[in-house]
């Protein structure tokens, strides 16, 4: 299938995981939102509630008095998240599928290894470990990726910490990785856009970069919608995402009159995780990022953001440059994502 058809069945895919169509559920949640009629009760009725001070568990400051009730008195499930805050990047780990649920960066100028060159990091000396601040059974293993036929993919590429060395060998943790098809993705189109957000500090001040992985439904014959994905790992053990995300926000002042007033842009890209061709457009990617908040059960920006911010593709290029470092004899080469902007 053409890269173009198959990020389109990817964004309606989007939408029907949250009931058919990203408009259509913009449309539900402001039904949601909205008060409740006087024959609806606004609340549930109050149930007696038991303060139990939960110690011995890490989740939980030792002492600390939580309103869980007696249901919960030796100990609560969750959700939990791990949120974990390295000099490069900060993460959510998702314990289930065992790669990240998300990771966040700020990216600058001066981030991305400005500086003296001894102190920068160099990817030859880092290596893939499993991450040991997380619990044994929920950690994804070096064995897990062997033989498993995909790469492992950087969420935090390992070219956005260059600042030290310990920054550097951060993003080889197996915290921040997640399965990803090897040739035509994770060492081709999926470079191209990372490339692409390192570039985007050329044009703006601040640049903050949301990688997402998914798993997005497809319709099968019979006309229903469901989501496979594989397991890696034997026994199985980390989830092999159908799809990622890009988010990206960028900030600069709106004019040299006004500094103070930053000039806020947004955009999102999904990817399946497959063979995409060099010659695939950026725009061909492009959905809105409330399709990916509502896929990914994630809130990334506030509405008054999303509300007041330009499409990315209006306020810079929205394209890629195909380097094919597996080949070295082939030529960098533009892509143009869109033929004007939006």
């Amino acid at each position: 299938m053409p890269a173009l058809s198959i990020t389109r069945a990817a964004f309606f895919a989007l939408g029907a995981a949250v009931g058919g169509g990203a408009v259509a559920a913009l449309n539900a949640s402001k039904k949601k939102d909205a008060p409740s009629s006087p024959e609806t009760p606004a609340s549930p009725a109050k149930l007696p509630i038991v303060h139990v001070g939960v110690t011995g568990d890490p989740r939980f400051s030792a002492g600390a008095a939580t309103a869980v009730g007696p249901v919960l008195k030796y100990g609560n499930p969750g959700p939990i998240s791990d949120q974990l805050v390295h000099r490069a990047y900060v993460a959510g780990y998702d314990r289930r599928m065992r790669h990240p649920a998300w990771t966040a960066e700020h990216l600058t100028s001066g981030s991305l290894g400005d500086g003296d060159s001894e102190e920068r990091g160099d990817r030859g000396k880092s290596v893939f470990k499993e991450d040991e601040s997380l619990p044994a059974q929920f950690r994804a293993r070096l064995q897990d990726y062997f033989r498993s036929g995909y790469d492992r993919g950087h969420m935090v590429p390992a070219a956005d910490a260059k600042l030290s060395q310990e920054a550097m060998d951060e993003t080889f943790l197996l915290s921040n990785i997640a399965p990803q098809v090897g040739a035509g993705f994770n060492r081709h189109y999926w470079a191209y856009l990372e490339d692409w957000c390192r570039r985007l500090t050329r044009s703006f001040a601040d640049v903050y970069v949301f990688t997402i992985p998914l798993y997005l439904p497809h319709k099968d014959a019979d006309g229903k919608w469901r989501v496979t994905y594989e397991m890696i790992g034997n026994p199985p053990n980390v989830g092999v995402p159908t799809h990622f995300a890009k988010v990206v926000l960028t900030s600069r002042p709106s004019s040299p009159s006004t500094p103070h007033v930053p000039e806020i842009s947004t955009g999102a890209f999904v990817l399946p995780n497959a063979i995409i061709a060099d010659e695939a457009s950026l725009e061909s990617f492009v959905v809105p990022v409330e399709a990916v908040e509502r896929a990914a059960g994630l809130t990334l920006f506030s509405d008054t953001i999303k509300g007041g911010s330009k499409h990315i593709c209006r306020t810079t290029k929205c394209e890629v440059i195909v380097r094919r470092f597996d080949d070295a004899q082939k030529r960098p080469e533009m892509r143009r994502a869109i033929s004007s902007p939006r």
